[in-house]
């Protein structure tokens, strides 16, 4: 009896018959003495051991719950699926992929409806007749070459101007001139010789437009080197386009040039040739003309000259032309679905001849002519606003436009 108060007065456990039991102590001390009974042969015995002899009870838990089979074939946990937006998932790459497996099909189909339908409509030499009617007659061609009149007419003024003959008032007034005549000239032959092809007449008249974006830029850039070398300004940092440095050696080899020392035919119908609308005096200059570049370009050029031929033959022709009854007779559900047909071939002849124009045609030019700068595009294919798409789809416009656009503010 003695022994068992001094276990109760201790707050001990005590275990009879084999059996355990764990107390912890009321005041929280962190030592908690086990007690256990047992019966033998011969009597009970107690045994008595403190807690922090122990194992740690955390880790044998975790043992615990490792070796249960029923956890370690476990195959669920807690997540989101893929498509929901908690998910955090982003790669869609497969669905792409996808996409462009259907938009092939899909095209093939058209195709192969097509040939069975039309059968095979590409002619080549078709091709010919759409620039030239007669080969002895080519209204076109020589509308072209008359341009040169008006280069050399911005060139002369230039000259004159930059040694005081005519004053920049005079000056303004002549090349106001000669641009509007520039762009009214070629649209009154246009409408007036019946021997021109719409083809060829299209051609000339975009000819035209950039050689006045070019002229225009030739005058504005000359008139900001004059005002320069009036206020003996002698610093390239005051101007991008403008070099009022003496000729010396540029990083390619080439001499740079200072003005007026750029009033020259070769000077200006390098820029007319260039593939730019952004008159420099001295423009970045690759330092070799790499033959096996040319010649890819080259075939490019004329791979998908003949691959726009033959889809405007074979595809868009034929649907334009069962397009013209349901337009006369006003058919609104016909002529939406003529419509239809016709937005996919010319999507892809527009991304066609955006490579054609935009890579092949131009790099091949800006090699020939060692032209360094050929930033021609940017990644409009990942525009998420018209503004970014029309600010990068053609940057040659882009940046003669910004160029206009600061002079005016």
């Amino acid at each position: 009896m003695e022994e068992t108060g001094a276990l109760i007065r201790k707050r001990r456990a005590t275990i009879s018959t084999g059996k355990c039991v764990t107390l912890k102590q009321v005041n929280g001390r962190s030592a908690v003495d086990e007690s256990i009974n047992g019966h033998g042969g011969s009597g009970n015995m107690v045994t008595t051991r403190n807690v922090s002899d122990l194992p740690s009870t955390t880790s044998k838990e975790r043992k615990k719950r490792v070796n249960v089979p029923s956890d370690r074939q476990s195959c669920h946990r807690l997540q989101e699926s893929l498509l929901s937006s908690a998910s955090g998932y982003r790669n869609y790459r497969g669905v792409l992929n996808w996409c462009v497996v259907m938009l092939v099909l899909s095209n093939a189909r058209l195709f192969l409806e097509n040939l069975l339908k039309y059968g095979i409509l590409v002619d080549p030499i078709q091709v010919v007749s759409l620039f030239i009617k007669d080969p002895y007659n080519m209204p076109a061609a020589c509308l072209v070459i008359v341009s040169n009149v008006f280069i050399v007419a911005a060139l002369y003024t230039e000259r004159r101007l930059s040694v005081g003959c005519f004053s920049e008032r005079v000056g303004l007034l002549v090349h106001s001139i000669n641009l509007s005549v520039t762009l009214c000239f070629p649209v009154a032959i246009v409408l007036m010789v019946k021997s021109m092809t719409p083809v060829g007449g299209a051609s000339a008249l975009g000819v035209y437009t950039v050689l006045f974006l070019k002229l225009y830029s030739y005058k504005d850039v000359n008139k900001w080197c004059r005002e320069m070398s009036h206020a003996k300004a002698r610093s390239l940092a005051r101007s991008l386009s403008c070099s009022s440095l003496p000729r010396s050696k540029g990083s390619g080899g080439d001499y740079q040039v200072s003005y007026p020392g750029n009033l020259t035919l070769r000077d200006l119908y390098y820029f007319v040739f260039a593939p730019t609308l952004c008159y420099e005096l001295n423009f970045p200059r690759s330092p070799r003309i790499r033959m096996s570049f040319l010649l890819r370009r080259l075939f490019e050029m004329l791979f998908f000259t003949q691959l726009l031929v033959a889809l405007t033959q074979q595809w868009m022709i034929p649907i334009i032309q069962s397009s013209m009854k349901p337009l006369e007779d006003m058919d609104l559900p016909m002529m939406m679905e003529r419509l239809l047909r016709l937005a996919v071939p010319n999507h892809l002849l527009w991304l066609i001849f955006f490579y054609w124009f935009f890579h092949s045609s131009l790099n091949f030019i800006a090699e020939l002519l060692q032209f360094g700068d050929r930033e021609f595009y940017r990644d409009w294919w990942n525009s998420e606003t018209i503004t970014y798409f029309w600010q990068n789809w053609n940057i040659p416009v882009h940046k003669w436009c910004l160029r206009t656009w600061s002079v005016f503010h």
